[in-house]
């Protein structure tokens, strides 16, 4: 894949959006005759809704979800004809917003089905929505209680067009965990109770506990950008991102030299370092620190592995490069995420997830959308 750098830029992000294309077509056969949709909130993971959403659509995706109305509005634009869902639901006065995008609010709460119902009263006609049933994640969603008083107004329900009954898994990366089956059979007796419609439980790892939890729709977003968090296995996807910055600076320190702020690390022999253009400012976690003696996170510079060396700061890291074999020029790309390393290893030596990573990339570094190895 190519990588190329504007020469004012510090570092780029390449996504390849051929294999968001194969990612999101694989997803789709492993869970036919179901209906494999597609979650672009966050303006895709991080990695750009305007380029994602239509390679989305190109490769057969119809229905997409995104967090906010104003995501939606922006979504609608790109894809013209799609399903669109909004997973925050109805905010106070956003109900304009949605109407004119033609985008259906996810309806988590009696109140917002309620404002929902009034709207409709006020055009004549029934509203497009999905409702939310909250079985076990204890997050969004229509709690027991409110189910059953809902089933118990017809009159309100008659004021939905309902598209979409769903909920949320709070353990799907773990097949082992009985709290999947739990919310199944909750979300099972949630829905028994409302208008038939179309049902939803599973996202990325949802979808890999089988058929009983595919319904009617899957929503994967995580595993469309390459993303392996399902410990039963590995989902049928490949890698999306590869994220590169400069070498600003190889320098040589004396045995004992400490590096970056408040000297946590020092060097256990003479050691080469390189310089490289990325800190927190750019979504490498602070935490990604080493100190003296602890393994950092890895990097690879010159084709080889090196570990992180002393704090990461706003703009910077420090990459102990003594066993690189090779010559190291200032201006070379280092690779922070990409063949080797994924971004769930990154997110474990951050204490965190590779969900987290993506989000938190930062607007300093190029992105790159490529086709065939070749910019798009």
């Amino acid at each position: 894949m190519a990588h190329e750098l504007p020469p004012g830029a510090t570092g780029v992000i390449s996504i390849d959006l051929d294999a968001v294309e194969a990612n999101w077509r694989a997803l789709a056969a492993l869970v036919a005759p179901a209906e494999c949709g597609a979650v672009v909130k966050a303006n895709a993971y991080g990695l750009g809704a305007a380029e994602i959403v239509p390679a989305l659509a190109r490769a057969g995706c119809r229905t997409f979800f995104v967090a906010t109305p104003e995501e939606g509005r922006a979504a609608r634009l790109l894809v013209p004809e799609a399903r669109l869902f909004a997973l925050d639901g109805l905010f106070p006065g956003a109900a304009p917003l949605l109407l004119a995008a033609d985008v259906t609010p996810v309806l988590s709460s009696l109140a917002e089905v309620e404002d929902w119902a009034g709207e409709a009263a006020r055009l004549g006609r029934p509203l497009p929505a999905a409702l939310q049933i909250d079985s076990g994640l204890n997050r969004l969603g229509l709690a027991a209680a409110e189910i059953e008083a809902l089933a118990a107004r017809p009159a309100l329900l008659a004021a939905l067009d309902l598209r979409l009954v769903m909920s949320h898994l709070a353990s799907a990366d773990d097949p082992a965990d009985p709290h999947n089956e739990a919310q199944r059979t909750a979300f099972d007796r949630g829905r028994a109770l409302l208008p038939a419609a179309p049902a939803s439980l599973a996202a990325s790892d949802g979808l890999m506990l089988g058929p009983s939890y595919h319904y009617d729709l899957v929503r994967p977003g995580y595993a469309l950008y390459g993303g392996q968090a399902f410990r039963g296995g590995p989902t049928p996807v490949s890698p999306v991102v590869t994220v590169r910055a400069r070498v600003l600076q190889v320098r040589t320190l004396e045995t004992g030299a400490s590096v970056g702020y408040s000297a946590t690390w020092r060097a256990p022999r003479p050691t080469r370092l390189a310089v490289i253009a990325a800190g927190y400012g750019d979504g490498l976690a602070r935490a990604l620190s080493a100190p003296s003696g602890a393994p950092g996170a890895m990097v690879m510079v010159a084709g080889q592995r090196a570990p992180i060396v002393g704090r990461v700061s706003m703009d910077l890291i420090t990459v102990d490069v003594t066993d690189v074999a090779g010559e190291i020029r200032r201006g070379d790309l280092a690779t922070l995420i990409g063949p080797g390393l994924t971004i769930e290893a990154m997110g474990a030596a951050a204490g965190t997830i590779g969900y987290e990573v993506l989000t938190r990339l930062g607007p300093r570094f190029v992105r790159q959308h490529m086709r065939g190895g070749l910019r798009a």
